[in-house]
């Protein structure tokens, strides 16, 4: 059994799918991870659309148009539940950011250690997947998710992290 910090170290932004389709089997395994993820007092204020159809995909596609991206056989589409999701006492801060981001990484480790890769994607127009997929008024389209193997030549980027000390201070 692999670590943890090896499977953290092993996912990266997959910017090159192979054709090949996800099969069910892998993507109900990844989706039971997103599944079990912890939320704000475990109200679990999320909802993930699976774009698979050719016809899902396009309007998908159309609200990050990248030569890339259209290589991913599937696309899901992380939502937030607003009306479902926690409200801090103190401030009413909406913790359905910090629960669709959690969901979203148990989503992108899962499909690594299924030996697929993901790329998170913020940078999208999101009132026109709204639109486009007819979402329902009280949730947000928060990160779409491509989802796919690796194409034969993907590789991942050169990354540099914050050493330790930078994101560490103990008080």
């Amino acid at each position: 059994m692999t670590t943890f910090k090896d499977l953290a170290k092993k996912r990266f932004s997959l910017r090159s799918f192979s054709s090949e389709p996800v099969d069910d089997e892998r993507l109900d395994y990844i989706l039971e991870c997103a599944r079990i993820a912890p939320s704000a007092v475990n109200f679990q204020p999320w909802h993930f659309y699976i774009a698979r159809s050719e016809e899902a995909l396009q309007k998908v596609r159309q609200t990050y148009p990248r030569d890339w991206f259209a290589t991913a056989p599937l696309v899901i589409v992380g939502c937030i539940r607003h009306d479902q999701s926690w409200h801090r006492p103190t401030d009413q801060k909406d913790h359905g950011d910090i629960d669709i981001a959690i969901a979203t990484e148990h989503i992108c480790l899962a499909a690594t250690e299924q030996g697929l890769g993901t790329c998170w994607v913020c940078n999208f127009d999101a009132r026109l997947c709204h639109e486009l997929l007819q979402l329902p008024e009280s949730e947000e389209a928060a990160v779409l998710i491509p989802l796919g193997f690796p194409a034969a030549d993907a590789k991942p980027r050169g990354t540099t992290r914050k050493a330790f000390e930078e994101i560490v201070t103990e008080l």
